[in-house]
């Protein structure tokens, strides 16, 4: 799942990642916004993976999931789905902010 929040006074957008993955142990998000290194996602006792980034607005980023330190994930809540140079698929998300 993922939640924006835009800010009136910043051009960024707040990105919440949320992964639920039972019988997972470690989830990282991976972003090409940044250089595509982990961050490492927390999860409270019985809950989801989440992790809460900024991100410029009226951009198109690539992220992925990277479970358990070897396993990739793409999200099926994301904005899109696009293809990377290693046969499999990257998760878009989109920061257009919207028209008021």
């Amino acid at each position: 799942m993922i939640k924006k929040r835009f800010f009136k006074t910043k051009d960024e957008c707040e990105v919440t990642f949320e992964l639920d993955a039972p019988g997972v142990t470690t989830a990282e998000l991976v972003l090409s916004s940044s250089d595509w290194q982990p961050i490492a996602m927390r999860r409270p006792k019985a809950g989801r993976f989440k992790l809460a980034v900024r991100l410029p607005v009226d951009r198109r980023t690539e992220f992925c999931y990277r479970i358990d330190g070897s396993r990739w994930l793409h999200d099926p809540h994301g904005d899109g789905v696009v293809a990377n140079p290693f046969g499999t698929s990257n998760s878009v998300v989109d920061t257009t902010r919207p028209a008021s």
